[in-house]
Order: structure tokens, then sequence, then C-alpha cells
């Protein structure tokens, strides 16, 4: 598969839509980019033109970014690049997506302290308000929402290139669980 594979740096210009849909989480925000010059003649620095990307996350990152992204944080966004023509009310117009494999918080602009979310525990990320799923992030089973059935993540419905950590080395919720009730008298 021949994916043009970008890396921008720029600030969150919206803040992060998160939707349940079928096959899992699915978050987009605005990101604007503007890139700075030194004006030799002025001695100063000075802002280009401003360009706005859709960037689109699925799954796992879908619900991170939900809990982690606020408007106007700087960000470094990787991902692949999707350019699309419609017409809208009789104007032909561009729109630049950006389809995200990773995003972080730009480190040169400010610091960020990191949290690692284990799958059984989505409180970690969820948003004050919102519905607890059934199963937590990655269950297989089914989830609500509405309104996106259009939209298939990068490896089709259901697919995920993310390993299944679920069955690591370490104890789950369920086996310390029923570890705790074994040991009751």
């Amino acid at each position: 598969m021949n994916d043009t594979l970008v890396t921008l740096v720029g600030n969150a210009a919206t803040g992060v839509e998160f939707r349940e849909t079928a096959t899992g989480g699915m978050a987009r925000f605005r990101f604007a980019v503007t890139p700075r010059r030194w004006d030799r003649e002025k001695q100063l620095w000075t802002d280009g033109h401003t360009s706005f990307y859709t960037v689109w996350a699925w799954r796992t990152l879908a619900l991170n970014l939900s809990g982690s992204v606020s408007v106007g944080e700087p960000l470094v966004v990787h991902g692949r690049l999707k350019v699309r023509e419609e017409e809208r009310e009789g104007q032909r117009r561009t729109f630049v997506d950006i389809e995200a494999v990773a995003v972080g918080h730009d480190l040169t602009r400010g610091t960020a302290a990191f949290r690692r979310v284990m799958r059984g525990e989505p409180a970690l990320t969820a948003r004050v308000g919102s519905v607890d799923r059934a199963g937590g992030p990655g269950a297989g089973g089914p989830e609500g929402g509405t309104g996106t059935e259009g939209f298939a993540g990068p490896d089709g419905p259901g697919e995920s290139r993310e390993p299944d950590r679920s069955r690591s080395r370490r104890s789950t919720g369920r086996q310390k669980a029923a570890q705790e009730l074994a040991s009751v008298p």
C-alpha cells in the first residue's frame, strides 16, 4: 500500500469530538499549522499562512485523545495524508485530512506527564458525564453510538493493529477479583 505519511507540528484548533461506533471509538479535531520564518529585512520572526487539517483517530488512540487534548495545545501529529474534493453549494472545495497513527504533545513548548492506560480501566480517559461502555475500551461486544455508520477504521470494521495486551503476565482486574473472593473465609 502506498500511503503518504506526514508529520505535522501545530496546535489543536478545536476540541476533540469523540463518538462510539460499532467498531470502537472515533475522534476528530481540527489542527492548525502556522510556519514561522525569519524576516531578514525586519530582523524578526513572522507568521506564514495557517493551514488547517482535520485529524481523524480510531479505537484506543481516539479514546486517549478525547481525555488528553484541549484547544490550543501544541501537538505533533503523525499519520496518513488524505486529500478529497467535494462540491458544496455549487462550489468545488478541497479538504485535507490526516488519519492519525500517533499524536503527542510538542515538548519543545512545554512539559507533559504520561499516564499508561490499562485496557480494563476506561475511567482514566473518560470525560465527565460520559456513558461507560460494557467491557471498557477494546471490548469486542456491541457498543452504542449512531450517526457514524459510514466510518470504517484504517484496518476495516472491527479490526485493530494493536496487540491484545489483555492477557499479559500481569493479573487482570477479573483475576484480582477472583483471587480476593477465593481468599475470603
